[in-house]
């Protein structure tokens, strides 16, 4: 029989419910709360930062805590009062919240202003989170700009955006500013390993870090992959599996290239470039790869900087080995070339013949400056 349990996206399933939970955010969170626990909250706040870090998950903490009626000595919400209850059920009336990206009119903020008005029945402030505020209008962004400048005493604000440039300077002026910042990958993962844990899913560290690495520090980006990936692998998540569902190409065929470079190997380096493009990966995917390769060979030759590496356990040892074998000046001037080459890339007629002539040049380079 068919498992009639419906299934729940792990974004949505394990979107932090207090500020403890939220992953990579500290001192916003930290400030958040003590704003809270000494009652000094401002009438306006604008989250920014890059997608899926946790800006509308924020304010809709923040949102709950404020009008929790038994809050604990620490500042997080009970979830037990009547306040915390209906908002865990979706069905509370002190949370008004406004897509900007597809409401950005005068008559969208309008109906924002209007709600303003009328005090909370439950509860002692309303609160109107706005995402994505600097796709509001011109027109509607003056339009709200009053409203803004002089709430009632019970309304608050909350404005995220990933573009703050593009919000009108005296919007920002009205606002508290909190930057969120992008998640560390050790940070994810450690995040994904849990949610694995809870979901009875087999998962190695190695693959987990790869799936933080394809996020680029968004936890809902990094969450949807590891869904698809368990999807593809029956809830065995390896490296292997996780290479084959995102089609990525894996890191060892840049270790051949650059063994390749260090033997002065011409036949194996276009031998590895006609087996990745047999896989039909795409070559300016590649050329980026391998740049990012030897930036990470080369902050692995010191033990200081090799702290930056972004990659799984078992890898760093792999680095720190294959950079033993290029000096500095070497690893530099080939990540020049590769540089060079990836700018010029997509106008290049033959974009092939174009990489082969960069790999074969790393060779080149190499062995004037040991000649």
């Amino acid at each position: 029989m068919a498992n009639s349990e419906q299934f729940v996206v792990s974004a949505r399933k394990y979107r932090p419910a207090n500020f403890h939970s939220v992953v990579g955010q500290g001192m916003v969170t930290a400030t958040l709360k003590n704003a809270i626990l000494r009652n000094q909250l401002a009438h306006a706040y604008l989250f920014c930062g890059p997608r899926g870090v946790g800006k509308t998950t924020c304010a809709r903490i923040f949102a709950k805590t404020i009008n929790c009626t038994n809050r604990h000595e620490d500042g997080e919400a009970c979830e037990t009062c009547p306040s915390c209850l209906a908002f865990n059920e979706q069905r509370s009336y002190n949370v008004h919240e406004l897509d900007a990206a597809s409401n950005n009119s005068v008559d969208d903020i309008r109906g924002i202003t209007d709600l303003v008005r009328i005090p909370p029945q439950v509860g002692r402030y309303s609160v109107y989170i706005i995402d994505e505020v600097h796709m509001l209008s011109a027109a509607a962004f003056n339009a709200f700009l009053k409203t803004l400048e002089e709430p009632p005493e019970y309304a608050v604000f909350v404005l995220a955006t990933t573009e703050k440039h593009k919000i009108l300077p005296t919007i920002v002026s009205r606002c508290q500013v909190f930057d969120f910042n992008r998640i560390r990958i050790d940070d994810t993962v450690d995040y994904l390993a849990y949610i694995a844990e809870q979901e009875g899913v087999s998962a190695q560290r190695d693959a987990l870090n790869l799936i933080a690495l394809k996020a680029d520090g968004a936890m809902r980006d990094a969450l949807s992959t590891f869904d698809q990936v368990v999807s593809f692998s029956e809830k065995n998540v390896t490296y292997e599996n996780v290479i084959a569902a995102l089609n990525l190409l894996d890191l060892n065929c840049y270790f051949r290239i650059t063994s390749a470079m260090a033997q002065r190997s011409h036949v194996d380096l276009l031998l590895t470039l006609d087996e990745i493009i047999a896989k039909g990966f795409d070559i300016p995917q590649f050329v980026a790869g391998l740049n990012v390769h030897l930036r990470n060979l080369l902050v692995a030759k010191q033990p200081e900087s090799a702290k930056i590496l972004e990659i799984g356990e078992s890898f760093a040892s792999q680095y720190a080995d294959e950079a033993k074998r290029f000096d500095a000046a070497t690893l530099i001037g080939a990540m020049r070339l590769v540089t060079e080459a990836e700018s010029t890339l997509r106008q290049a007629p033959n974009q092939r013949l174009h990489v082969e002539v960069m790999l074969l040049s790393l060779i080149e380079t190499d062995e004037k400056k040991n000649a």
